[in-house]
């Protein structure tokens, strides 16, 4: 293969050069792997839960040793600012803490005492599990759903995005370094067409997706042709409803963090700001007055708050997105401009104005873009959060305990953050309904994904 022709390249999307550049895993490349996943499953599974929780603890302190590297890595690689890719690998250590103090209780059998015998639940892990993720949490995304898929003892198989490749290494080598068998985690430069092959494979059980809806539909229905489990978190068009008993400060500083977070690149980024109309003015102008101040530019740089997309095409696709819904009548009220400089930028943006049927409407924007909308109350709050065919997570400000308690019950969401930005947690579950996806990540619902939920019955 010509040097031309790797697919799996690293580009800074700040300079637009290009760092290194891998090949694709032949056949014969995709049969070792699958051996060696194999072997590793055997002897994995044997292992004590107790001694695999040992290697998540080293996994974790090696991290956190190399969180200043690690983090520069992920800003060379898909542009995110340092500060917070340096978050990213602490927030990586603390899901292997998380599930190395916890997962072992979440693994224990459960008794059944009322059937009037001996009966029980074990639960055993399935084989290998391949992980498909994405480029825009490059580390958090892979160990989040690595970490308990292993300590379960099952082995993974990383399909990371050719623009992370050598984070996909580095992942693979820390693993290695902290003692886990060869094989029970791999990086694999598998292709999208070598996905049925992999699946194909006996020992490969199951696969878990974080990406777009064509994705996860695609995975979905190769995996339920042979049988196998899947997980899978997809896109949003997360809400952030901000009611006129809200803390309007806290509010409007949080609406900044939570849509123009990771350079506006996070599924549950708020994407659709639904403000009450006695509020929705002085809510727009603060918001615009911060967005426009936000420091934009190197993401190396320790006063930089917003770097570039991750690829040229992304870019442009938000670009694309904003100029359609101006065209059907929006308004740009702050940024809405690719800059003319070096680099795959696009300026914090605010729409408002924005029409039903436009893309900041109804599609997601995978950028620094906020649209607001105002409301007149819960009812078109709740009734406009749920009109699109996401539903991964949802926010609300307001004080009032019946707002909240409608929220709790009517977003059709994951996850509803109540006077709080949209987040994971290594504690809690995570994942979506609707077109979000579904299966969850994360806290002890996902040590049970991957799992045979074993029933044991011993007779008198």
């Amino acid at each position: 293969m010509r040097e031309d022709e790797m697919p799996f390249e690293s580009i800074d999307p700040t300079t637009e050069e290009r760092l290194a550049a891998f090949p694709a895993l032949d056949g014969g490349g995709i049969d070792a792997a699958l051996e060696r996943a194999r072997g590793a499953f055997d002897v994995w599974r044997r292992v004590p839960v107790a001694e695999r929780a040992e290697r998540l603890l080293a996994l974790a302190k090696l991290v956190e040793r190399g969180k200043a590297a690690y983090g520069l890595l992920m800003t060379r690689e898909m542009g995110k600012p340092l500060a917070s890719a340096v978050a990213e690998a602490e927030k990586c250590a603390w899901v292997c803490r998380y599930y190395a103090e916890h997962g072992p209780a979440h693994l224990a059998p459960e008794r059944f005492e009322s059937t009037g015998t001996h009966c029980w639940v074990e639960y055993h892990p399935l084989g290998a599990v391949l992980g498909i993720m994405p480029w825009n949490f490059p580390f958090w995304q892979a160990m989040r759903s690595a970490v308990p898929t292993v300590l379960a003892g099952n082995v993974f198989l990383l399909k990371h995005s050719p623009n992370v490749p050598q984070c996909a290494v580095a992942l693979e080598g820390l693993f290695s370094r902290a003692g886990f068998p060869e094989g029970v985690f791999q990086n694999v430069f598998i292709e999208i067409e070598d996905i049925p092959r992999v699946l194909d494979d006996r020992t490969v059980q199951a696969a878990s997706l974080t990406g777009s809806v064509a994705a996860g539909s695609a995975l979905a229905a190769e995996a339920g042709r042979r049988i196998k489990t899947t997980v899978l978190e997809l896109g949003g068009s997360d809400p952030f409803i901000v009611m006129e008993s809200a803390d309007l400060d806290r509010a409007v500083a949080t609406a900044v963090d939570a849509r123009m977070w990771n350079n506006g690149q996070s599924c549950i980024a708020a994407k659709r700001m639904l403000v009450q109309s006695s509020i929705v003015d002085e809510f727009t102008a603060r918001l615009i007055d911060r967005v426009s101040a936000l420091q934009v530019g190197d993401p190396k740089e320790p006063e930089v708050e917003v770097g570039p997309l991750a690829r040229r095409d992304l870019r442009d696709t938000v670009a694309e997105q904003v100029e359609a819904t101006v065209a059907a009548g929006a308004r740009v009220a702050a940024g809405g401009r690719v800059p003319d400089r070096p680099g795959w930028f696009y300026e914090p943006t605010v729409l408002t104005d924005v029409p039903d049927g436009s893309p900041a409407s109804d599609d997601e924007i995978f950028g620094p873009v906020a649209s607001i909308f105002p409301v007149a109350d819960i009812d078109e709050a709740i009734e406009r959060a749920n009109a699109t065919e996401f539903g991964l997570c949802s926010a609300i400000w307001t004080n009032d305990p019946g707002e909240r308690a409608r929220a709790v019950r009517d977003l059709q969401a994951g996850g509803v953050f109540i006077n709080g930005m949209s987040a994971s947690d290594p504690r809690v579950p995570f994942g979506g309904v609707k077109r979000s996806g579904y299966g969850r990540e994360l806290g002890p619902h996902a040590m049970r994904e991957f799992v045979n939920v074993k029933t044991v019955w011993v007779g008198d």
